[in-house]
This record gives C-alpha cells, structure tokens and sequence, in this order.
C-alpha cells in the first residue's frame, strides 16, 4: 500500500468514528432527557373555574328617579284661590332645584267635577311645561251630580240630568286614558294609580268612600306581579285613606281594604300614597305609618287643614316630593307658597335588598 493510500485510509476510519460516536451520543442524550421529563398524563384538566370578585364599586349617590304627589287641588272657578294655589305649587316645580321625571295628582282634582271646572284646570295646567302628569279619582270627581245648570249646589234635584258614568267619562278624555285606573313607568320605576269607580248615584251605600270593582282588584294584583322588582321600591297611589288594618272601609276610606292589603302582602318595597285628609305637615297628625308596607298621608294644595279640619292656615299649599335612590327612598313634605321643605314631614326608608 502505498502512503498515500494509507493515509486515506485513516481519514476514511477517522470519519466514521466520529459519526459513530455523534450517534451514541445522541442516543444517550434522548434517552436522558426522556427520563428526566414528566410524564404526559391522559386525564384532561378541568377547565379553570371563574372566580367570585368583590366590588368596591359605590352605589350610586344621586337619585334614580324623583316626582311630586299634588292631592285634592280642588280646583274651582267659584273659589279662585285654588287656581292661585295650584300655580304656586306649578310655579315651584318648574323652577324647582332638582329632577322631577313626573307629577301625580291623587284625587279631587276639581271641586265639583263640572265641565267648567275641569276647563279651569285645563286653563291652569296648559300655562306650564310639565313632566309627565297622571291622576286618579277622588270623591270631589264625581260632584257634579250635585250641581245644576245654573251651577248651584241643588241637592233636592240630585242627580241633576248627571250620572257617575259622566264624570268617568269626563275624567278619562282629560287625561286620554281608555279606564280610571292606570299605571306609569319611568326609568325602571313604576307607579299604579287606583280609581274610586262609582258614587251614590250608582252606589249609594258608598258614600265618600271608594269602590274597586272586582276588574279593578283583578288589574291590580296582576299588575303589581309584574310590575314588581325585588331590591326595587313600587308605587300605589289611592285618593281615600285606608281604615285600620284587618277591616274594610266605609264613606271617606277605601272600602275594599282587605282585599287591597292582601294583595300588597306578599311583596316588600311597596309605598302608598293616599290624599283626601288634607292634613297640615306641621300640625302633629301622624302622616307615615308602617304596615307590610309603607303609607303616606298627603297634604292638600287647594285647602290645607288643621287637627281639627278646619282651614285655619288659608295660605298653605303642601304637596310630596319622592326621591328614590338605590338603597333608599326618601319622602319629602313641601310647602309651595314660600318653596320650602318642611321637618315636620321628612322620612329616609331603607330598602330591603332582593334575596340572592
């Protein structure tokens, strides 16, 4: 053999141990490293589970929605002072310092229920840009089967070529509503307005009280079911009061009070409101009373009384003001003639919280 394919030789040998050598090596380095890792298991994880976060987020501070109750404005073209007094508590709201999303007039809206009275109210409201205005009936609605053509008081000659269903029917095309009872939502906050729905001239064992028919009661409750939101207050709006609990009213309270209460019974969060007592804030009477619900007695804006009922204070006009926040709703007295709030009249009712 020559040198030099001897020294081919050697190079070609060289060669192939090195590649020998790189082979072993890297068997030994997979099978090292597959001994050093985990193994892979054939159990899927469970998927990650989102986890409860608490919040530090404040409820809101301002108020989620607000309104004024006027009750028994009593307006009347034989007494100008109700027209006077009804501008006043006008006059204070549309300059009022705060939201009012809605205006509710609970009952006695005129003081006869004649057609000239109601023009006069019509007259009266048509002067002012006003939020949503909604009503129901008082005992005064009804009146005009009192009054003759000559606009007098005739008692002998009741009803006087009138009927209830007059006064409905007048009542009903002054607000545009297809029935006297009716409710109102605005901003996720509702509010039901019960009707007196009959006098003596159809009924006259009702005197001044008022009577809910069956389809009324019957509205009612299915109405309150769905209008209702726990953790959220809902509104019912009377004109009569009610008489203690666990009996039914007769004349100048609502007659069907047990029926009423039991419907409200199952539900938390419930504030009526009723007028027709004309109670002054500032005279002692107790306006506030708490019951499976909480109820409110109204002043008046037309003729404000004393303890005694008599219109001693001719000057005061009082309404309520309602605010609702989201822990709390607050209930308000005002006195319109000089656009104050009264201490007399000043409740913060806690919320209960829906049960999660």
């Amino acid at each position: 053999m020559s040198r030099r394919a001897f020294i081919r030789w050697l190079l070609a040998i060289g060669a192939a141990l090195v590649g020998l050598s790189a082979f072993f090596s890297q068997k030994v380095k997979n099978k090292f490293m597959q001994a050093n890792q985990p193994a892979v298991s054939s159990i899927k994880p469970e998927p990650a589970q989102p986890v409860a976060q608490t919040t530090t987020e404040p409820l809101p501070t301002g108020p989620l929605m607000s309104y004024f109750i006027l009750s028994d404005l009593h307006v009347s073209v034989g007494d100008p002072s109700t027209g006077k007094k009804l501008r006043q508590a006008l006059d204070d709201i549309k300059q009022f310092d705060g939201p009012v999303d809605a205006i509710m007039l609970t009952g006695d809206l005129t003081d006869t229920g004649t057609e000239r009275d109601y023009k006069e109210l019509r007259t009266i409201v048509s002067e002012y840009k006003l939020p949503p205005v909604h009503a129901n009936m008082g005992n005064h609605d009804y009146y005009t089967i009192w009054i003759n053509k000559a606009n007098s008081w005739d008692q002998a000659a009741v009803p006087n070529g009138k009927s209830d269903q007059m006064s409905r029917e007048q009542f009903k095309k002054f607000f545009g509503y297809s029935q006297v009872y009716n409710d109102f939502t605005t901003k996720g906050h509702s509010i039901l307005l019960l009707s007196q729905e009959a006098y003596v001239q159809e009924k006259p064992e009702v005197g001044e009280g008022a009577w809910y028919s069956d389809e009324q009661l019957a509205w009612f409750k299915e109405r309150v079911q769905s209008l209702y939101q726990p953790g959220r207050p809902l509104f019912v709006m009377t004109h009569q009061p009610l008489p203690p609990n666990g009996a039914d009213g007769g004349s100048h309270q609502l007659i069907r009070a047990i029926k009423f209460r039991e419907i409200l019974k199952p539900y938390k969060n419930v504030f009526v409101f009723c007028g027709h007592r004309h109670q002054d804030f500032q005279n002692g009477t107790p306006h506030y009373v708490q019951e499976t619900f909480h109820f409110f007695h109204n002043a008046s804006v037309g003729r404000t009384l004393n303890r005694a009922y008599q219109q001693e204070a001719k000057m005061k006009t009082q309404g309520i003001y309602v605010q609702v926040f989201a822990d709390k709703v607050v209930v308000r007295g005002r006195e319109f003639s000089n656009r104050t709030f009264l201490d007399e009249a000043n409740w913060s009712i806690d919320l209960q919280k829906a049960q999660v």
